[in-house]
């Protein structure tokens, strides 16, 4: 039988936000490059172990204080890139959380609504 395929819930924004991690033998520092309401992909100049639990906290849009994940999972390491899969964030965090997001959908929606202009509906569907 065929391994299953791993597939995400939930759409990852590309962003790029400070991020401080830590797990039991290693603390880092790096760039967050994604992120969704339940996990989050990091670019830093070291290596980590997969399936390692980790803090993360980050510094979403530069404002203070940075939002915690008290508990996640590396799912997926490639180099100096890894995924984090959110297990426990805090309520407050949580709701942070959500807010930005939908902040970002908003922004993803309008800006693909500008690319659907009338000029480029009326070149694909033929003159009027």
């Amino acid at each position: 039988m065929a391994p299953r395929r791993y597939v995400r819930t939930y759409y990852r924004f590309p962003l790029n936000y400070p991020v401080i991690f830590g797990g039991a033998p290693f603390v880092g520092e790096g760039v967050l490059t994604n992120l969704s309401l339940k996990g989050c992909s990091v670019t830093c100049d070291r290596e980590v172990l997969c399936g390692s639990d980790v803090r993360v906290s980050m510094l979403l849009n530069h404002e203070l204080p940075a939002l915690p994940v008290e508990l996640g999972t590396i799912k997926w390491v490639k180099g100096h890139q890894f995924g984090v899969e959110f297990v426990r964030v805090p309520l407050e965090a949580q709701q942070r959380l959500n807010h930005r997001l939908r902040i970002e959908l908003i922004d993803w929606l309008e800006q693909r609504h500008r690319s659907n202009t009338p000029e480029s509906s009326q070149s694909q569907n033929g003159p009027a």
